[in-house]
């Protein structure tokens, strides 16, 4: 038991250790790379725009979910009046931040393991370092600076649509008036929610896009398999392993930012 326990600890650290390493190498590698603006744009459209669809459909949902079971919960105190209150400061501080991130690991982060993956065994890495180009300047530096700028944004997205939900299900289908919904949305979020919303969307961004390019990088070493099956089993573990990162890494930065 104490030598399995041994090794697990070994091969935790050395993971994290490889982890390190790759995601320094990739940030130091877009100094000086060339063509990193163009690359940036792509990363972008794939990162944001396609992602926007699925980005607002969750975040109404997610808003009308908000402000239906919020309205009856506040209703039993008498209290329906800071329903825009809690709507807003749940998607602002955490919901918007989280599912986000979520639904962007979802589309963006999943295909990013598999593309690299797919270029892992089709040699195509191989070829690049060949060639003499670095791998993670060509192709992971441009999804980390994107992941850094689109996150943010598709995280205001979410939140405002999520906001618009709560008041469709608390002023249009409930009996709640407008202008106290969006008064009390208006009392409540300050500077530093919004700071703590964009922060964290930041940490997500480079956290899970950095996990994902690191899994479908390694296709070749996380598996006994090969071929389609390694990328598959790199993509559900990209997957999986983002996820926890992100609800591990909201608890960090709440716990840290909690109060101020």
């Amino acid at each position: 038991m104490l030598q399995t326990l041994g090794r697990t600890s070994l091969a935790v650290v050395g993971e994290l250790g490889d982890f390190a390493l790759f995601a320094g190498q990739s940030f130091s590698s877009a100094v000086g790379s060339r063509k990193l603006g163009r690359r940036i744009v792509r990363a972008l459209y794939e990162q944001g725009v396609r992602c926007l669809p699925v980005i607002l459909i969750v975040g109404l949902f997610t808003g009308l979910v908000l402000g239906l079971q919020g309205y009856y919960v506040l209703n039993r105190y008498g209290s329906t009046s800071v329903l825009g209150e809690l709507v807003a400061l749940t998607l602002v501080r955490e919901l918007g931040p989280v599912l986000a991130a979520l639904m962007l690991v979802g589309q963006a982060g999943s295909a990013l393991a598999a593309e690299l993956g797919i270029q892992r065994n089709s040699e195509q890495i191989a070829a690049l370092e060949t060639m003499g180009a670095s791998p993670h300047a060509y192709l992971v530096a441009p999804r980390l600076i994107a992941a850094a700028l689109s996150f943010p944004i598709q995280t205001a997205f979410f939140s405002l649509v999520g906001i618009w939900g709560g008041f469709l299900s608390g002023s249009l289908l409930l009996p709640l008036s407008g202008g106290v919904y969006w008064s009390s949305v208006h009392l409540a979020v300050r500077s530093p929610d919004v700071r703590e919303c964009f922060l964290k969307a930041v940490v997500f961004g480079l956290l899970t896009t950095a996990i994902c390019a690191h899994n479908g990088y390694n296709t070749h070493r996380r598996s006994r398999a090969t071929g389609a099956r390694a990328v598959s089993a790199s993509t559900t573990r990209a997957v999986v392993l983002s996820s926890i990162a992100v609800l591990a890494a909201d608890y960090l930065i709440t716990s840290l930012l909690v109060g101020t």
